[in-house]
């Protein structure tokens, strides 16, 4: 079995992978991990030999089988935790990610099982991101950031690219949640924030940096 911190790679490739669609280079997960490029050069050598990745010096990182299997399940556990915490604990969304952190790594399966049943079967953590189903599959919800949404479209929200607590904070404010309803009304060329109307009737104006972070399905 692999050490924590070798789980914590798998999974750091794992997003990388999807963000790029393609090889990850040692200086992303150095980034991702916010660690140094020679110690992700000596966890890659580790995972290569236990064949969870295939490594090509100055090439990049794929995930051989085995390690997809690893990273999707300890994405699977720590989503089902959020959920948990959130509903069943009364956690706020803004709290939940370090303590899931941890909790991933308890990957028994007849727990993970139990705890999905237990729930209800969710298909998306309090964020908006898809859960796993126990086969590994993730059913992506077709999202655009705000961003993308030029004046007269609207769109549902389904979820955040950024979790940092000041951001999920920042929303509460708001407040605006996953399910709120946005339209744009007018896209500013100059700094590309946007006015924008919450739920029908609020108006209020974001940012670029707050458009990018808020994942959209259109309607």
């Amino acid at each position: 079995m692999p050490s924590t911190t070798e789980e914590n790679y798998l999974k750091a490739i794992f997003k990388l992978s999807n963000d790029q669609g393609d090889a990850v280079s040692t200086n992303s997960i150095a980034a991702e991990l916010q660690t140094s490029a020679a110690s992700v050069s000596d966890m890659l050598k580790r995972l290569s030999d236990k064949k969870l990745i295939a490594y090509e010096k100055y090439k990049g990182v794929k995930l051989r089988k085995e390690g997809k299997e690893i990273a999707i399940g300890l994405i699977r556990s720590h989503r089902l935790w959020e959920v948990f915490l959130v509903d069943k604990l009364n956690f706020s969304w803004d709290q939940v990610h370090d303590i899931a952190e941890e909790l991933e790594h308890v990957r028994t399966p007849h727990l993970i099982s139990s705890l999905e049943e237990f729930l209800g079967y969710p298909t998306h953590d309090p964020h908006g991101d898809p859960i796993p189903d126990a086969d590994g599959n993730i059913q992506n919800h077709g999202s655009v950031s705000l961003n993308e949404l030029q004046a007269g479209e609207k769109g549902v929200v389904v979820g955040v690219n950024e979790q940092s607590p000041e951001f999920l904070q920042y929303l509460d404010k708001i407040p605006l949640s996953i399910g709120a309803r946005i339209e744009v009304l007018e896209l500013n060329d100059y700094d590309n924030s946007r006015s924008v109307k919450l739920d029908g009737d609020k108006q209020l104006f974001f940012s670029e940096k707050v458009c990018e972070n808020l994942l959209i399905k259109k309607l």
